[in-house]
């Protein structure tokens, strides 16, 4: 369980959930022009999660400080895995998801791909080393690569089946991974705001410039509250212009993503306490969660 917590294995299990709906519950029932194999689905999701799993030993790796203040009970690097053990972990895991990732780029006739996977790992280790930092780069940063493993699919999937006869409905289909893609970058990155704000005595122990600790706690707080407020008029606007005809999605949007996301406006207006905000950002990634399977809903909204 160590090892599993250390990956972050419940995050991991929701990357390669994503990646599965895009391609079996929206991509292949509407006839696209996709190029991965079963096979093939499969390796970009081990490259994907290997990546991923990467990014959070490194991660706990340079938390090790923070987190003995922020969350002691939870502490597993130097705890139950050791450094040298970790290390070699991250290093393990970032071989095989390039590896598995230059692998795919080729599989699919696009060898130029295999370098996102090397931007991706590359990422995901500046910003557990210096970007986590930083007044919001940090946040933006690790919010554009959870974007990326949605995109990610879209990439391989679509793009070199483009034909001049198919361009535009191709592009339709990604276009469409890419809002899921908007939807999953904003909520994080409230996620990442509310985590800065649980975490501020940590972070502020070992010098970090996050929001909260460079304008305060009230004041980010506050940020956080009037940003919220961006993903629930969204949704809200797509519900009523693209979803009024039809009710099992209406009722599916309403229910289990406006009203999370509205109460996250409300709790967040009264938000103090170090658990206020870890109940935020956990309410948040329900939504993330809510967010993804609504793909399951597509062949409704699309033949309505």
């Amino acid at each position: 369980m160590n090892f599993l917590n250390l990956i972050r294995w419940k995050n991991l299990l929701m990357i390669a959930l994503v990646q599965l709906l895009i391609k079996y519950a929206f991509l292949e029932p509407f006839g696209a022009q996709i190029s991965l194999t079963p096979l093939g689905i499969t390796l970009l999701i081990l490259s994907t999660i290997s990546i991923a799993a990467a990014g959070n030993i490194i991660n706990d790796i340079y938390d090790v400080e923070t987190d003995f203040v922020n969350k002691p009970d939870k502490l597993i690097i130097g705890k139950s895995i050791s450094e040298k053990t970790a290390y070699n972990l991250f290093i393990a895991f970032n071989v095989i998801g390039v590896g598995i990732g230059f692998y795919i780029s080729h599989l699919v006739g696009k060898s130029p791909f295999f370098s996102i996977f090397v931007i991706i790992s590359a990422l995901l280790y500046v910003y557990a080393t210096y970007l986590k930092r930083t007044l919001l780069i940090g946040n933006i940063v690790i919010s554009i690569l959870v974007a990326l493993s949605i995109i990610i699919v879209g990439v391989f999937e679509l793009l070199p089946g483009i034909t001049p006869q198919n361009q535009q409905m191709q592009l339709m289909y990604f276009n469409t991974v890419l809002d899921y893609a908007i939807f999953a970058f904003i909520i994080n990155l409230l996620r990442e705001i509310a985590k800065d704000i649980e975490d501020i005595d940590g972070d502020y122990k070992v010098g970090m410039k996050t929001l909260p600790i460079v304008i305060g706690r009230d004041r980010a707080t506050k940020v956080l509250f009037v940003l919220s407020f961006v993903p629930l008029f969204t949704i809200a606007y797509y519900t009523i212009n693209s979803l009024y005809k039809n009710q099992i999605a209406v009722i599916y949007f309403l229910l289990f993503i406006i009203g999370p996301l509205l109460y996250i406006c409300i709790k967040t207006y009264s938000a103090t306490t170090k658990n206020d905000h870890h109940h935020i950002s956990n309410i948040l990634k329900l939504v993330m969660l809510f967010g993804m399977l609504s793909l399951l809903l597509y062949k409704y909204i699309l033949l309505k």
